[in-house]
């Protein structure tokens, strides 16, 4: 008695499949077995990738139809489901990793400004976040957390996701000060951060109510050497610059002056308005109007050139008092940690924003300079401005 042969396991046939037919058997099994999961299993799809290559299932299922063209009719959903199984398996063969992920920015982006509204800090950084919204592609917030002289806003953004959609403008007072009079600092300005880059930089302008006895500082120093520690002077906060700078003008000076500190600088501007003290460093955003409106009397300014925005107003070193110098810069921060792409990206389209004209026309109606670093030059700036305001704070005995 003959042998019985074995069925075709999807003909039916009574003979033994051929090598070709073998293979659309395993590919149809395959492909019912794994339809679901071709495309999200990593299981399956290393069990099909070690059962059978894909560049050897796909020749086969050409050599299958050229062998067995009068076939193709009752196998064409076989063939159809072994080609959609080579595909699937070609896509598994390509690594996780070498897919790229997700363009940036893919949501809003967060600007913290650890000032509050009507700050310098905060008109700069709406001048450069409108635009930048502009050329980014996304909208970006500015979201204001004063408090501490900065250190509370600054605090937020160290702590944040390192994903480039929280960012920081930090200050002189943020990133050299504040660790040069704090005890303790809850961040690291050095450690924390990436830098990003540098919006620009700012004068102080120093100001007098106008029923203080004084149109210069050599007046001011004499009114106040009559009355020692009697004249109060305003700062936004114990170990901002204001407070640094101005106890570092009264050491240079000779003179004892009462500090009182305040939450913001803008409440310390109405209290100057209102004559409840008689001095203040100031920044130039917010004292502007009331300088312009004859409600305050500046008598310098603290850079070592005179201002655009106040020409006839001569400087603290033109006024007696050579070397001393108080400027407040501003720039971008980014946590540390954050992607060294998204750096690049966020540090180019800044800086394009920064060149444009109508930027730096808008900056220095604020009574701000534009300027604009690399983030490698902006890091050894930090440093160095940390030393100079370290020993500075030594030298005024400033610090609480």
């Amino acid at each position: 008695m003959p042998a019985t042969r074995p069925r075709h396991p999807l003909r039916g046939g009574d003979r033994f499949p051929s090598r070709s037919e073998a293979v659309r058997t395993e590919a149809a099994r395959l492909s019912l077995r794994g339809a679901g999961a071709a495309a999200t299993g990593p299981r399956f799809a290393g069990l099909a990738v070690s059962a059978l290559q894909p560049a050897t299932l796909v020749r086969e299922m050409r050599q299958a139809g050229r062998e067995r063209a009068p076939e193709r009719r009752s196998l064409a959903g076989t063939g159809s489901c072994a080609l959609a199984l080579g595909a699937s398996l070609l896509g598994a063969l390509t690594p996780a990793f070498a897919q790229p992920g997700p363009a940036w920015p893919q949501r809003p982006l967060r600007v913290v400004v650890p000032f509050p509204p009507g700050s310098s800090a905060d008109a700069a950084a709406r001048v450069i976040t409108v635009r930048l919204a502009e050329v980014i592609g996304q909208p970006v917030v500015v979201d204001n957390r004063s408090g501490a002289s900065g250190n509370i806003g600054a605090e937020i953004v160290a702590r944040a996701a390192p994903d480039g959609y929280t960012t920081l403008v930090g200050t002189t007072s943020t990133h050299a000060v504040a660790v040069s009079l704090a005890e303790k600092l809850s961040y690291d300005p050095l450690r924390d951060f990436a830098p990003v880059t540098l919006f620009g930089s700012s004068p102080y302008v120093v100001l007098v109510h106008p029923s203080v006895p004084a149109t210069s500082l050599k007046e001011l120093v004499a009114h106040a050497r009559a009355r020692p520690g009697q004249v109060n002077y305003a700062s936004a906060g114990n170990a901002s610059l204001a407070h640094l700078g101005t106890a570092l003008f009264a050491s240079m000076a000779g003179i004892q002056m009462n500090h009182v500190p305040y939450k913001s600088s803008a409440l310390s501007v109405l209290d100057l308005v209102a004559g409840r003290i008689e001095l203040l460093f100031g920044t130039p955003s917010p004292v502007l109007p009331h300088l312009r409106a004859g409600k305050l009397r500046a008598l310098a300014v603290t850079s070592t050139r005179r201002a655009s925005f106040l020409p006839d107003l001569p400087t603290v070193a033109e006024s007696g008092f050579p070397g001393y110098e108080l400027a407040l810069w501003f720039g971008l921060f980014a946590p540390a940690g954050t992607p060294a792409a998204i750096l690049d990206r966020l540090t180019a389209d800044t800086r394009k924003v920064l060149a444009m004209p109508e930027t730096r026309e808008a900056l220095a109606l604020q009574g701000l300079e534009p300027a604009s670093l690399t983030p490698a030059q902006f890091a050894a700036m930090i440093k160095v401005e940390i030393e100079r305001w370290r020993k500075a704070a030594s030298a005024a005995r400033a610090a609480p």
